[in-house]
């Protein structure tokens, strides 16, 4: 996502994938800053994308409930068709991981910060 909170790239990666996708998505856009959330196992990806060449710089931002937003912009981004649309969200199933969606959310948090929305 750039400063103009265009998304230009979504997807799940594995983690032992990372590197390699970051190194080839740095070839494709000019990143040079990763947001990690400042949780959930964030100094061992401060450690591993620091292998990286000229690593990104690593902004740490607050992950608290990105997992229960993720869910809700899910649905938005992806509103149910047909019967499912009529069963409540709280019980709906998602069928992939969401983490791209966090990310997204974590990336918001970010650039809200920086521009005080």
């Amino acid at each position: 996502m750039g400063l103009d909170r265009m998304l230009h790239y979504q997807q799940v990666v594995a983690a032992e994938a990372v590197l390699n996708e970051i190194t080839a998505l740095r070839q494709r856009f000019p990143i040079s800053m990763v947001v990690l959330g400042d949780q959930t196992a964030s100094q061992g990806w401060k450690d591993t994308l620091s292998q990286l060449p000229d690593p990104p710089r690593i902004m740490l931002v607050d992950e608290r409930y990105t997992t229960l937003e993720a869910r809700d912009r899910y649905w938005q981004m992806y509103p149910p068709s047909g019967l499912v649309g009529l069963v409540p969200q709280s019980l709906r199933k998602i069928s992939r991981p969401i983490d791209d969606i966090v990310a997204i959310l974590l990336i918001e948090r970010y650039l809200n910060r920086l521009t005080g929305t």
